[in-house]
């Protein structure tokens, strides 16, 4: 097995140690915030990314 397969093979009991730091290092109050300025952040990038597509899908029509 190569070193680069290491990073993919990720169970479950990896994940919830995540879970555990995570919950440790910012606390219960703190991580709702954090995933509303990430679910924020995903949104303003769909966003801009489709604004991007749409100029290009109006130069492709004329």
């Amino acid at each position: 097995m190569s070193l680069s397969m290491i990073p993919l093979m990720i169970g479950w009991p990896q994940v919830i140690l995540i879970a555990v730091i995570v919950l440790i290092l910012f606390g219960g109050k703190k991580i709702p915030e954090l995933m509303k300025g990430l679910g924020s952040g995903l949104k303003e990038f769909k966003d801009a990314s489709k604004e991007n597509d749409s100029p290009k899908k109006a130069e492709e029509k004329e």
